[in-house]
């Protein structure tokens, strides 16, 4: 599987762009804005090479993960958004309320204008479905929902509480978030962090996921496979 990687945002976020047919994608965590002088490159990307993204990801909910869904939207008006619920709060028209917690705790409070009003969820990820079925109601190929049906959701609270994974158990791929980086983890001290449940996380992701399963986390190195993290 070819997936894109596009760095966005204010904190260089690494956007994935998932292909689930010839000219079907999902975007997985879009944060370009004018802050970080990118806004609209990843309609750019996806426009330049036709391809069409038929759903928005986010692994949490986090400022630097979420800026880039006002140009997504208003590029693609129909285009569903997805996230766990227990991270729903960071988006909507109230997202500023809590964007500005974890905001005001790094210091950068002058990005919220960035992360307010953002769109509302239209979907929500939950443990053990898969994206077709999370995605049923909504348009797309056959091709593109039997590619879907691959991907497996896993709820892995400890970064924030709707922090979520990705796995595909045939392509050996985790799409980690800020979950798991290459022999670390994300930090836990920002709003709905917990170091007690992403331990188990980590351990729940080590026990469930194949040793050979490639990791493509949300910041930094791109890739490692995931038995280098034992």
């Amino acid at each position: 599987m070819n997936l894109h990687l596009l760095h966005t945002g204010p904190l260089s976020v690494n956007t994935y762009i998932v292909p689930i047919s010839e000219s079907e994608v999902i975007v997985i965590d879009a944060s370009d804005c004018a802050f970080s002088r990118d806004e609209g490159s990843v309609v750019s990307y996806l426009a330049s090479n036709k391809l069409v993204p038929v759903a928005v990801l986010l692994t949490h909910g986090h400022f630097d993960h979420t800026a880039g869904l006002k140009s997504l939207k208003k590029a693609y008006p129909s285009i569903p958004i997805a996230i766990h619920n227990d991270d729903s709060a960071f988006i909507g028209k109230n997202s500023s309320v809590m964007q500005s917690r974890s905001l005001s705790q790094m210091g950068f409070e002058e990005f919220l204008p960035f992360v307010e009003q953002l769109p509302e969820p239209d979907v929500f990820l939950e443990d053990g479905k898969s994206l077709a079925d999370t995605f049923s109601s909504f348009p797309m190929s056959n091709s593109a929902k039997s590619s879907l049906a691959k991907w497996l959701i896993l709820h892995t609270p400890g970064h924030t509480e709707g922090s979520c994974c990705l796995y595909n158990e045939e392509e050996r791929i985790l799409l980690s978030g800020d979950t798991v980086f290459y022999h670390s983890w994300g930090r836990t001290d920002l709003v709905g962090g917990n170091e007690r449940k992403i331990r188990q996380s980590l351990l729940r992701i080590m026990e469930f996921c194949e040793d050979d399963t490639m990791v493509y986390s949300g910041h930094d190195g791109t890739s490692f496979v995931l038995s280098e993290n034992y």
